[in-house]
């Protein structure tokens, strides 16, 4: 017979454990709407065409947008994915 013991993890504690962060694209000169909409696309999961578009025409309006707030390492691998497809990226943002 084998005896197990059961971790139950406060969710308050273990999500400390795992900080969250803020992906921001910024205003360029160079990059055209079509091409940060398709970028968004193609990167970050459940992205939408709709929302593709309008996070394009805020950063370009407003000078920024937030296009993914997550855990900390994915990210991270947003961001270097957006970086290295051209897209001019604000340092990540810890919450």
């Amino acid at each position: 017979m084998f005896n197990s013991v059961g971790t139950v993890l406060d969710p308050k504690k273990s999500k400390a454990n795992y900080p969250e962060a803020r992906v921001i694209v910024l205003d360029d000169n160079f990059n055209t709407f079509q091409h940060v909409a398709n970028c968004l696309l193609a990167i970050i999961p459940s992205m939408t065409k709709n929302r593709a578009w309008y996070l394009s025409i805020k950063v370009d309006k407003t000078g920024s947008a937030e296009v993914w707030k997550g855990n900390l390492e994915q990210a991270e691998l947003y961001h270097e994915q957006l970086f290295n497809k051209g897209l001019t990226m604000a340092p990540i943002e810890k919450t």
